[in-house]
């Protein structure tokens, strides 16, 4: 079944449902978006970060990287060119250049890279959207980030009874390598140390190229 669409151009059903869904796309993480991410941190973990815990990390851009995850809703797609479509429904990484700043925050990652160690600090999506592989596309991006920057390892520590999160991590190379006793303040968890294969190695590099 085909409808008219704007003007003269004839698009079909499907089409139209398409360009109704949402969309997402990935920015830097700026002071300014610090006190969405924060309250996005407090839904996601039972141990969020404070704001200045944030503001700090975002001083120090040589040695930090954080990126946040927006929600491109239909309304707004709605006063764009019908011709202009996102393809991050299909886990596309296209960052923005200029923010847009109607669009919630709905998913935020960061890490520490220093002395060729990339480190993964968090990494939060908001719960009504996981198991749509938001999660992945941020890990990916801070590891792709951590490749770009030289850095030799990435590692970090995940919660022992957290087994989504540990398979992700398996899927892209990492193992365990020792255990963080009561690391989590919240309820006194251990925390599973994992790291990747060398950054630097081209077989591994090529494993993870055709994860993505």
């Amino acid at each position: 079944m085909r409808i008219l669409g704007r003007g003269s151009e004839d698009v079909t059903l499907e089409e139209r449902r398409t360009r109704l869904r949402p969309y997402y796309y990935l920015e830097p993480m700026q002071l300014e978006d610090v006190p969405e991410v924060s309250q996005l941190d407090h839904r996601c973990f039972s141990n969020p970060w404070p704001q200045s815990a944030y503001r700090r990390e975002l001083v120090s851009p040589e040695g930090n990287f954080y990126i946040v995850l927006r929600q491109r809703l239909p309304s707004a797609q709605m006063r764009e060119s019908e011709g202009q479509e996102s393809r991050f429904s299909l886990l596309s990484s296209l960052f923005r250049s200029e923010s847009e700043h109607a669009d919630p925050i709905v998913g935020y990652a960061g890490m520490w890279i220093r002395a060729g160690e990339a480190h993964v600090t968090t990494i939060g999506v908001a719960p009504e959207l996981r198991g749509k592989g938001l999660g992945e596309l941020l890990f990916v991006s801070l590891m792709e980030e951590a490749i770009a920057r030289d850095a030799e390892w990435l590692t970090l520590e995940v919660r022992v009874s957290n087994h989504q999160a540990q398979s992700l991590y398996e899927k892209y190379g990492l193992t365990r390598h020792g255990i963080r006793r009561r690391y989590y303040s919240d309820n006194g968890e251990d925390a599973d140390i994992m790291w990747s294969e060398p950054l630097r190695d081209t077989e591994y590099l090529k494993r993870i190229e055709r994860l993505r």
